[in-house]
């Protein structure tokens, strides 16, 4: 099947209260173009150079979702146009996506990525870390941003109990941090967790956003 036939399928198989990232990482402009016209309009980058050289020769009314770990020094770059990031773990970060967001007159969504996968490898914060910056007191003057929830990566395994259990300690986390933090913000509703291999564990654990590529646009060549 082609990608508008994978994409299509894709949308009918999850619940509705379910956004899809399409993760077009890597893929040519021609790709994302196609699942563009299938109706698909949340694309997710993680490379910077990749995503600014993309943006001006596909349609603007694309949400682009920077889904990788990202840097300072970099954060100019996207700030223009960019709608969400999906790995934010310090506040230094977010002071940076604050500055740049406020030169160019936007709001930029931001989710808290957590460490929850056995892998090191892997970027985020535990609990006390999230708190710890939800409590700093700068944050109250980071106007140009919104933290709007959580994100995190499952251990890339074959056992399906621990992939459950860390997504379960995702959400958790999340209802800890909306009772302590966000408990009269409705905007706080975002958990990025779900992948192609392990979306529906984690829709089934309370994913509210779901990052897909290979599903959609086939495997990567890298």
């Amino acid at each position: 099947m082609g990608i508008r036939e994978n994409l299509l399928g894709f949308l009918e198989s999850i619940p509705e209260n379910v956004q899809l990232v399409a993760v077009s990482k890597t893929k040519p402009n021609q790709a994302i173009q196609e699942a563009y016209d299938a109706g698909q309009r949340i694309f997710g980058e993680n490379k910077v150079q990749d995503l600014v050289n993309k943006i001006n020769d596909l349609p603007k009314d694309i949400k682009w979702h920077f889904i990788g770990h990202m840097q300072t020094n970099k954060v100019k770059l996207i700030a223009p146009f960019i709608a969400m990031i999906h790995a934010v773990d310090s506040i230094k970060l977010l002071k940076e996506i604050n500055k740049h967001a406020l030169i160019n007159n936007r709001t930029i969504e931001c989710l808290l990525q957590f460490h929850i996968a056995k892998e090191s490898t892997k970027f985020g914060l535990n609990l006390e870390e999230a708190k710890e910056i939800l409590n700093n007191p700068v944050i109250d003057t980071l106007k140009n941003i919104k933290i709007v929830g959580v994100m995190g990566m499952a251990t890339y395994t074959d056992e399906l109990l621990q992939i459950k259990n860390e997504f379960k300690q995702l959400a958790t986390n999340f209802k800890l941090l909306k009772n302590d933090f966000f408990k009269d913000e409705i905007t706080f509703k975002e958990i990025s967790m779900g992948m192609s291999g392990d979306y529906k564990i984690a829709i089934d654990e309370g994913s509210t956003m779901i990052r897909i590529g290979t599903n959609i646009f086939g495997e990567r060549n890298y």
